[in-house]
C-alpha cells in the first residue's frame, strides 16, 4: 500500500493553476463513476452525470467542507436498487425515476432540517465497526451484481444466488457452450483487462502517468479492445457476436445515452402528489438522509485528516448535501453523498479551496453538453462494471477487518454482524442491525464489574471492585455481599469503580446498615473526592 500522502503545508497559497489541474483530476475520476453507479442502478448514465454536475456547481459553492466533493456514491447503489423494486412492486403506475425523485425531494428537506437544527456532528457518533461493516456488506453486494455485468450476463435474483453462481458465469465466459451466448469471452476478457489496469495503475505506471487516475486508462481500454479487437478474437477463434450498434466493434453491450441530457431529466413536478401515501417513500426517505449524512460526515472526517486547511463545518455540509438532495429530486437525477475516492485525489492533486470541486462540475456539464452521445457511447458496460467490482472489492475491506478482528474482537463482530445483514435483508436493517449490537457491546463493557475477596487478618474481609458497578452487576453483588459471615470488619474499597449508579449505591448502603445490626462493621472506601451526597 502506498504511504499516505503528507498534507499541504498550512503556508501554501492556492492559485489558479492548482485549482484547475485538480479539477481536472477529479473530473477524470468522477465522470467513470457517475457512469457506472447509474447504470448499477439500472437507471440511464445521464441521471449519474446530473448528480455530479449539481455535486460540483450546486454543493461544491455551499459545503461546509471545502475540499469535499459530492456525487453519485457506489455506496447508495444498494439503497436505490432496493427502492426502484419497492416502486415497481408497490406502485406500478408511477414511473420509478420520478418516484425516486420524489424520496429525494423529501431526504433532503431532512438534511436540511437537521443541519438547521445543529444535528450534524452526532452522524459522527455512529461506531466505526458499523460503518465499515455497512460498507463491506455494500461492496460485496456490488461485487457479486456487477461481476455478472463485468461478463455480460445477467445475475440471478438474490445477493446469495449470485455469490453461488460466480463460478458457473465464470465457466460460460471461459469454456462457452452453444447455449451460453456469444459475448461472455469478450466482455470477460476486456473487464479482466480493466480490473488488472485499476489494480496495478497505481503502483506500477510511470511517474509522469500516475496522475490520470486508473479508471479512465481502465475504460480507455475497453474502448480500445472494443473498437479494434475483433480481428483478433477471429484469429484466435473466438465467437464474435455480431455488433449491438452501428459503431461496429466485437458485440459487446456499450452504454445507451441520449443525444440531448434534458431528455435524461425527469423532474418530480409531474407525479401526483398522492403517491406521498405510499409508505415506501417515507422509509426511502428517512433511509437516504440517514446513510448518505453519515457516509457523508465520515468521509468529512476523512477529508479532514489529509489537510491542514479549514476543517468541516458539520452542520453547513449537512445543510448543502439536503440542498443538493432536493435539487436532485427534482431533476430525477441520483441521490448524492461526500465521496472519499474523489475528495481524496482532489486533496492529493493539490486542491487548496472549494472551486476544484466546483469546476469539476462545470466539466461534467461541459463533457455532456459537447461530446455526449458520440464519446459516452463508446465504452463497453463491462469497463464500467470492472470499475465497480473493484470498488466493491475495496468496500469489502478484508483487511481492515483483519485488523480490527487482532484489535477487538467484539468490534470485528459488530463489522461482520452488519455486513452480514447487509447481505441478507437490506441495508437500513443492517445498519440498525450493528447499532443495536454495537450499543449492547458497549452495555456490557460499561457492566464489566470484578470483586476480589481478602483476609489480611481474623475477623476482617475486604471486597475489592473494579469496573462499573451499575444495575446489570446487581445480583452479583448482592450475592458476594450475602456470602459474607456476620459479625465481621467489613470493608469495601470501591476506589477502581468507574462508575456507580444510584441501584448499586442503595444496595450498599442498605448493607452497611443491615450488616451493623448483625455485631459488625461495614467501612466503604469511596476513592478520592468520591461517595454518596
Amino acid at each position: 500500500m502506498d504511504p499516505a500522502p503528507a498534507p499541504p503545508a498550512a503556508d501554501s497559497k492556492p492559485s489558479v493553476v492548482t485549482e484547475l489541474f485538480a479539477s481536472l483530476v477529479v473530473f477524470m475520476v468522477a465522470l467513470p463513476l457517475c457512469i457506472g453507479i447509474a447504470q448499477a442502478c439500472g437507471l440511464r448514465p445521464e441521471a449519474g452525470i446530473i448528480t455530479g454536475v449539481i455535486g460540483g456547481l450546486v454543493v461544491g459553492v455551499l459545503a461546509g467542507s471545502p475540499l469535499q466533493v459530492s456525487g453519485p456514491a457506489a455506496g447508495l447503489i444498494v439503497l436505490v436498487v432496493q427502492y426502484i423494486d419497492d416502486a415497481k412492486a408497490q406502485a406500478p403506475q408511477y414511473e420509478p425515476a420520478v418516484l425516486l425523485g420524489l424520496a429525494l425531494v423529501l431526504a433532503g428537506g431532512i438534511q436540511l432540517a437537521a443541519g438547521a437544527f445543529s444535528l450534524g456532528r452526532w452522524f459522527r457518533a455512529v461506531t466505526p465497526a458499523v460503518v465499515e461493516g455497512m460498507l463491506a456488506g455494500i461492496g460485496l453486494t456490488i461485487l457479486a451484481k456487477q461481476f455478472y455485468e463485468l461478463l455480460d450476463d445477467v445475475a440471478p435474483k438474490g445477493i446469495s444466488a449470485a455469490l453461488a453462481g460466480i463460478p458457473e458465469c465464470v465457466r460460460k465466459a471461459f469454456v462457452p457452450t452453444p447455449e451460453s451466448g456469444a459475448n461472455h469471452t469478450e466482455a470477460a476478457v476486456i473487464g479482466l483487462v480493466a480490473l488488472l489496469i485499476l489494480a496495478l495503475w497505481k503502483p506500477l505506471a510511470p511517474k509522469k502517468l500516475k496522475l490520470i487516475p486508473a479508471a479512465v486508462v481502465a475504460v480507455l481500454a475497453g474502448i480500445l479492445i472494443n473498437e479494434f479487437g475483433r480481428p483478433v478474437f477471429e484469429a484466435l477463434g473466438a465467437r464474435i457476436g455480431p455488433a449491438v450498434d452501428d459503431h461496429g466493434g466485437i458485440g459487446v453491450q456499450r452504454v445507451q445515452v441520449s443525444a440531448n441530457l434534458l431528455e435524461a431529466v425527469r423532474p418530480v413536478f409531474v407525479l401526483g402528489w398522492d403517491a406521498l401515501g405510499f409508505a415506501f417513500v417515507w422509509k426511502g426517505a428517512l433511509t437516504f438522509a440517514l446513510i448518505a449524512s453519515a457516509e457523508t460526515l465520515l468521509c468529512s472526517v476523512a477529508v479532514d485528516s489529509k489537510h491542514t486547511g479549514p476543517r468541516t463545518q458539520y452542520d453547513h455540509e449537512l445543510a448543502a448535501q439536503g440542498a443538493g438532495n432536493v435539487l436532485c429530486g427534482i431533476l430525477g437525477a441520483l441521490p448524492m453523498t461526500g465521496v472519499i475516492v474523489r475528495s481524496a485525489a482532489n486533496v492529493e492533486a493539490g486542491a487548496r479551496t472549494r472551486w476544484s470541486a466546483v469546476m469539476h462540475g462545470a466539466w461534467l456539464l461541459l463533457f455532456v453538453l459537447l461530446l455526449l452521445p458520440g464519446v459516452l457511447s463508446r465504452i463497453p458496460e463491462t469497463a464500467l462494471a470492472a470499475v465497480l467490482v473493484y470498488t466493491g472489492w475495496k468496500l469489502l475491506n478484508l483487511p481492515g477487518l483483519w485488523h480490527l478482528w487482532k484489535e477487538n474482537r467484539f468490534e470485528a463482530l459488530v463489522f461482520v454482524v452488519t455486513a452480514a445483514t447487509i447481505v441478507g435483508t437490506d441495508l437500513l436493517a443492517g445498519v440498525v442491525t450493528g447499532l443495536l449490537l454495537s450499543m449492547f457491546v458497549l452495555l456490557i463493557r460499561f457492566s464489566h464489574l470484578e470483586i476480589e475477596r481478602e483476609k489480611p487478618a481474623a475477623g476482617e474481609v475486604v471486597l475489592t471492585f473494579e469496573g462499573a458497578a451499575t444495575f446489570i452487576r446487581l445480583p452479583v453483588i448482592a450475592k458476594e455481599l450475602d456470602a459474607l459471615p456476620r459479625g465481621l470488619r467489613v470493608q469495601l474499597n470501591l476506589a477502581a469503580v468507574q462508575l456507580i449508579d444510584h441501584a448499586v449505591l442503595h444496595l450498599l448502603l442498605g448493607f452497611q446498615k443491615q450488616y451493623a445490626l448483625t455485631g459488625g462493621t461495614v467501612t466503604i472506601d469511596w476513592g478520592a473526592g468520591r461517595g454518596p451526597a
